[in-house]
């Protein structure tokens, strides 16, 4: 790093530490349990006498207190803790719930900056490439902000404008954080299995994504795609021949935001149909597609109610993309429908033949923990139970039994927590178990059952009858190969024996050596013996020398 940014970074410390300072986050560190006395010295020192202890302790929580503070630290930490909020198997419930309310609010830049940025990236005069643009953006969050602007041809579009500056603040506050995440695995044992440099990492990926808008493109153009003769969800089409790196043009789409709950209601929006399709749209995306919007927050959702018997939603902002394997997918599936049927035992069984908590885990153990957990819940009407915070329950338990962070996880868990939360502000009767059961019944059925073995049989017929015609080669070179298969072992096995009956030859040969010089030594020292050489101790010197020589080299010589 140059001087300048040496420089640099060390005036955001300053900044980070005066914060940290004013709202007394030193306090956090004992509310997280972090062991005070296994830090350096120096930093015990600086905790215990730092000036900001002499300011006067803060009224607000200190969950409170962690959330202004990564306000004033500014748009990076910002949406750190908005990632973090999230992670409920990492936070206390009253940090993540407080993380829920940050705000991405960040002033804009002005309009001539957005014009100059636009038309450097499509290499030609704005006004060419737009019939309008407006100059006052419409939204300014941390990383871009969108302008409206018509094309020639009359398309109302949006033009989205990464932040000018924005990936060198990025890069320096990510490196802190690294710092900070590093020192926790460091000095907090706990940290280990939560694995915080992961969560920078993952974190860094993310908002990477963000800064990337052709990948946000590619990411809007799939989900488009995936739901083009849906009625579910609407996504916006992307203009490829405006789309940049640093800019990207969509569609402008007109509905109402997801937020606007009162004016849904007053227009007469079927709101039990509008939140039972949130639910529906979620497994769609995560089961049928693999491919699930995993920032569904209020501010990228809207309403198509243009109909308002038969709402529909609309997403933008498809910078972050979730995607499962397809053991995870499984086991997720056969998870959910265990609980849907309260099999602990399954559920229990499923956490370990998955990987998700160690093998040597007692699964009988496992399940009268699970059943602990989850009997008092259900006694509830399932329409009263939060299926999101009833996951993070077990999660929670399960660390109990080292269950490890699932990283591929957090982005299903988080958008599954964000979908409940908004279907039940639409329609606080929604059952999400009871919509979403049948949902996952239908699935494994064609995952699982005899038509799914007759469905892969059938997409792999074609392949088959291709092959057949040369299925008598096939089997007669399968005849040859196994010949030379058998040739090859025979030859291998007197290979090995060659290589056995030499490695005992060296080993003899070593043996031998090693003896002889051990003579040679002994026959050297017996002419030094004062008695020989006691006639002409110097006409012994000379073959004594030899001797003994000659005897370390057959000791230690390797051939």
């Amino acid at each position: 790093m140059s001087l300048a940014g040496n420089f640099r970074q060390l005036r955001r410390v300053g900044r980070i530490i005066r914060i940290a300072s004013r709202h007394r986050l030193d306090e956090l560190l004992e509310v997280a349990g972090l062991p005070l006395q296994r830090l350096p010295l120096a930093a015990r020192l600086l905790l215990r006498f730092h000036p900001g202890r002499l300011l006067p302790r803060p009224s607000q929580s200190p969950a409170r207190r962690l959330r202004l503070a990564l306000e004033d630290l500014g748009p990076v930490f910002v949406k750190f803790g908005q990632i973090l909020s999230t992670r409920r198997d990492l936070l206390p419930p009253a940090f993540a719930d407080e993380l829920r309310h940050l705000q991405d609010q960040v002033k804009p830049f002005s309009g001539s900056e957005s014009r100059t940025i636009v038309e450097r990236a499509l290499g030609m005069p704005l006004h060419e490439a737009f019939a309008e643009f407006g100059a006052e953006p419409m939204a300014s969050a941390s990383v871009a902000q969108v302008h409206a602007a018509r094309l020639h041809d009359g398309s109302e579009v949006v033009v989205k404008v990464i932040r000018p500056g924005i990936e060198a603040v990025i890069a320096e506050d990510i490196a802190l954080l690294y710092s900070f995440a590093r020192t926790l695995e460091r000095f907090w044992p706990e940290a280990r299995r939560l694995h915080p440099v992961e969560i920078v990492r993952d974190y860094e990926r993310t908002i990477g994504d963000e800064l990337d808008l052709l990948h946000e493109a590619a990411n809007t153009s799939q989900l488009r795609r995936n739901f083009t003769r849906s009625e579910l969800l609407y996504v916006p089409k992307v203009y490829w021949d405006y789309t940049r790196r640093n800019v990207l043009v969509l569609e402008r789409i007109h509905g109402v935001p997801i937020a606007e709950i009162e004016q849904l209601r007053s227009a007469g929006t079927d709101m039990q149909k509008l939140a039972e399709r949130g639910v529906e749209t979620f497994f769609t995306q995560v089961f049928e597609d693999n491919f699930f919007h995993a920032d569904m927050h209020p501010g990228n959702i809207f309403v198509d109610i243009s109909d308002p018997a038969d709402p529909s939603y609309i997403a933008v902002d498809c910078a972050i993309i979730g995607r499962l394997t397809e053991n995870d997918q499984n086991y997720l599936a056969r998870n959910l429908l265990a609980f849907f049927h309260q099999d602990y035992h399954e559920v229990a069984r499923l956490h370990v033949e998955s990987g998700w908590v160690p093998p040597q885990t007692d699964v009988h153990e496992f399940e009268r923990v699970i059943r602990g957990v989850c009997e008092p819940i259900f006694q509830k009407p399932l329409s009263e139970i939060s299926f999101g915070h009833f996951l993070i329950t077990l999660f929670q338990t399960a660390r109990r039994f080292e269950m490890e962070v699932q990283p591929q996880l957090v982005l299903l868990q988080k958008t599954l927590l964000n979908i409940e939360g908004l279907g039940r502000q639409l329609y606080p009767e929604l059952d999400l178990w009871h919509t979403a059961a049948p949902f996952m019944e239908r699935w494994m059925a064609r995952r699982a059952g005899p038509a799914a073995a007759f469905r892969d049989f059938a997409e792999q017929a074609p392949e088959l009858l291709g092959q057949l015609p040369h299925l008598p080669a096939l089997l007669l070179r399968a005849g040859e190969m196994m010949n030379r298969f058998d040739g090859m072992a025979r030859d291998q096995k007197e290979l090995l024996q060659r290589l056995s009956a030499m490695q005992e030859a060296q080993a003899k040969g070593a043996r031998l050596r090693r003896s002889a010089g051990l003579l040679a030594l002994l026959a050297g020292g017996l002419l030094l013996a004062p008695g020989v050489a006691a006639a002409d101790p110097g006409a012994m010197l000379l073959p004594a020398g030899f001797l003994g020589l000659f005897g370390a080299w057959l000791i230690f010589s390797n051939g």
